[in-house]
């Protein structure tokens, strides 16, 4: 790096323009409510032009508007990524109404069963595989090929501590995270050369609809709290900034990394 350009850097850190996203288009999967929400607007106040997209229209859109209400750019587009057609049609609407996407978030997940691993039924293995693999992979590729053609971007997924410490009666869950790291490292390595960062965040006990069966039962609650540092639930803003460091120019030298926000769970 030459002088000039080190000395723009370290103005850009000070200033905090360092994570402006300002002119970027980002995609949040999973953004009705919970990580995605909150991450969908944190990426709104930096600037960024937000597509939020879930399952449900009618989600997304009330997110969407929330964002627009408060000054910042969104666009709701609904889509279950565990359906291949349904994901092709989304990623080629973004490429003809926007021309490019900087950052996509896989956030959306499948978690149908909470119980013993060797009583896991073939639907809920097909369902959690369908969500958590094959549709983060369709994902990343599709938008992957885009930010080639445009330059570049950067692809975030929400992966879990599970992925690293399974989860007590979260096997088949913990298995498909897992994966989603060493997607993330696989993705990571063949997309460098096209200037595509990818990274995953991996958020510990966090308050959400979608891990309900354990913050809300006290018995399974107390159990847990002991083996965190922190003694305590993350809330969905505190998960949120790790997403916007790795969107954001503070992480232009930051790819494969699996990044833990779990309140030193895996410490």
């Amino acid at each position: 790096m030459q002088a000039t350009e080190y000395e723009q850097m370290l103005d850009k850190i000070s200033s905090s323009e360092v994570f402006d996203l300002t002119g970027k288009v980002a995609l949040i999967t999973g953004a009705s409510r919970g990580i995605g929400e909150a991450v969908a607007h944190l990426f709104a106040v930096f600037g960024a032009e937000v597509i939020v997209s879930s399952r449900r229209q009618e989600s997304v859109q009330a997110v969407a508007e929330a964002i627009n209400d408060k000054g910042g750019k969104a666009k709701a587009i609904a889509c279950h990524i565990g359906d291949t057609e349904a994901v092709s049609q989304m990623m080629a609407s973004i490429k003809q109404k926007f021309g490019a996407l900087d950052i996509l978030v896989n956030n959306a997940a499948a978690n149908p069963y909470f119980g013993h691993i060797l009583d896991t039924d073939e639907g809920a293995l097909k369902k959690t595989i369908e969500v958590n693999i094959q549709g983060y992979f369709q994902m990343s590729q599709l938008a992957g090929q885009l930010m080639r053609e445009t330059g570049g971007g950067c692809i975030i997924n929400t992966a879990s501590i599970n992925g690293v410490k399974a989860g007590p009666m979260q096997g088949i869950y913990s298995i498909t995270k897992a994966a989603v790291i060493s997607m993330t490292e696989s993705f990571a390595k063949e997309c460098a050369p096209h200037n595509i960062r990818v990274n995953a965040v991996l958020p510990g006990l966090t308050e959400t609809k979608f891990a309900s069966a354990l913050t809300q039962n006290e018995a399974i609650l107390n159990s847990i709290l002991p083996m965190i540092p922190m003694h305590r639930v993350a809330q969905p803003a505190e998960i949120a900034p790790a997403f916007l460091y790795l969107a954001s120019d503070a992480a232009s030298y930051v790819t494969g990394v699996s990044l833990p926000v779990d309140g030193g769970i895996l410490t």
